[in-house]
């Protein structure tokens, strides 16, 4: 006899198991399908999580290596113990997909691990992963399968010597020299974790800039910071072809609008240029779900898709493919289901990039609200006037603020500088609650500390900064 659920979430990443806990606070009977055997989704398992402990380790690493020195702390004989590093990676993995399993549980929500495919409206079939099958009815399915790799055309990712981003966490040494094709965020992250740790590592981008949306006057700087770490980067221009042998890779490189050829040589290719919606297998065709020309499902504002009863949320349906947009966006279904106001605010979605400096932004960008023919009044501050930033040695970027010319709402931060992706959530706030620059300008920041960049950028678009 089939299991009967009120709610069914087929994947469980950021958007399929913080909305099934939700479902589960909210008195539904709920289950989560996830064919992986492990919670969490590529942000947990080989994504987020994972990227950021090496990303740690490595930015430790290059501290004690040439800036503890500055400090007064003298080192010697340090090295690097991959297996150890690849270990701590490994066990906060593990620690939080069970912290996920243990939540579950407090929430009565049904883990079934399985691949699950939609049948019909209402009804899932599970391929256990124990053996066997199942058959899940339930009035409400939410898609919540993810995002994949985008493959390279004509290139075949064998996670060996040419990797995806999956690879590039897992690596068994240190390469001598790394081509990363794809200038956004897991490119440059995973690229400068093996730079800091020896690798020699050269960056081919199909745009001309590097960063993808952002701001481009934080793109610009960012890039310069990343050169001046020693990474090279060959902007507008395309891999489109990969050949190896003994010796290592050969990887013939080209302008993007056309023109001559050239040869990067290189031990590992990491190819990160984007992800693509996971809909494969999912029975969609079958159904009738509808989806765009990327692939996404398509879905009304309220997550619906065309056929009742099937709704998606995350990197599967249109807008930015971050783990914290999946979290919003599955809440605010299930309190839609409930009956309650669910609602996502757009506008103030952050991202970070967790280089080090890291880079963070969270709202429209100069370019954009310009080609919106949207009048704004800009304040920026320089990290090199922030006390704290001197204090610790990490003393480059900048706070940016975007605000309205006649009503001073703020419509973009953006900023490149240390811990810039906790401080982001401050400018997050702001735009949810519609703030003004002056409102941020007013309020008291603790001194001396990073956020105080926040506040002097503010009252750099009244034209009052004090610190600089």
């Amino acid at each position: 006899m089939a299991q009967s659920f009120d709610i069914v979430f087929i994947g469980g990443g950021p958007g399929g198991y913080t909305g099934a806990i939700r479902a589960g606070q909210l008195g539904f009977k709920v289950a989560c399908i996830e064919k992986r055997g492990t919670l969490g989704g590529t942000c947990l398992n080989v994504g987020c999580i994972p990227s950021k402990a090496l990303l740690h380790t490595s930015e430790l690493y290059e501290e004690a290596s040439h800036a503890f020195g500055g400090f007064g702390i003298k080192t010697s004989g340090l090295s690097i113990d991959l297996p150890t590093m690849m270990g701590h990676k490994l066990k906060v993995v593990e620690q939080n997909t069970k912290g996920i399993e243990f939540l579950f549980k407090k929430n009565n929500v049904t883990y079934i691990p399985g691949t699950g495919v939609i049948s019909a409206p209402g009804k899932v079939d599970v391929k256990l992963l124990a053996g066997g099958s199942d058959t899940i009815d339930a009035k409400h399915i939410i898609i919540s399968t993810g995002s994949d790799v985008m493959p390279l055309p004509g290139v075949r990712i064998d996670e060996e010597r040419v990797v995806s981003s999956t690879g590039a966490l897992s690596l068994k040494q240190v390469p001598k020299r790394l081509l990363v094709v794809g200038g956004g965020v897991i490119g440059l992250e995973l690229g400068s974790v093996w730079k800091r740790l020896g690798a020699q590592v050269t960056v081919v981008e199909f745009l001309e800039n590097i960063g993808g949306p952002m701001d481009q006057e934080i793109a610009k700087q960012f890039q310069r910071t990343l050169q001046r770490q020693g990474l090279a980067f060959h902007l507008g221009k395309k891999v489109t072809k990969i050949d190896g042998d003994k010796s290592g890779l050969k990887v013939t490189v080209e302008p993007a609008q056309g023109g001559k050829a050239e040869l990067l040589e290189a031990d590992i290719v990491l190819v990160s240029i984007g992800r693509r919606p996971y809909t494969d297998g999912l029975g969609l065709d079958k159904v009738g779900v509808a989806l765009d020309k990327r692939g996404r499902v398509v879905t009304d504002r309220f997550y619906r898709t065309n056929i009742g009863g099937i709704y998606a949320v995350g990197d599967v349906r249109e807008g930015p493919m971050l783990a914290h947009k999946a979290e919003d966006e599955g809440i605010a279904l299930v309190e839609l289901i409930a009956g309650k106001a669910g609602h996502v605010n757009y506008n103030a979605i952050p991202s970070v990039v967790y280089t080090a400096p890291e880079v963070a932004s969270v709202g429209r960008t100069e370019e954009e609200l310009k080609a919106a023919g949207i009048a704004v009044k800009i304040g920026k501050f320089p990290f090199t006037a922030n006390a704290k930033a001197r204090v610790m040695g990490r003393a480059e970027g900048l706070v940016k603020i975007l605000a309205d010319a006649k009503t001073d709402e703020v419509y973009g931060v953006h900023m490149l500088g240390p811990d810039v992706g906790n401080m982001v959530a401050e400018a997050a706030l702001a735009i949810e609650f519609r703030a003004a620059a002056e409102d941020i300008a007013r309020t008291c920041h603790p001194h001396p500390t990073l956020s105080e960049a926040i506040r002097q950028s503010a009252m750099g678009v009244g034209g009052w900064t004090i610190q600089a």
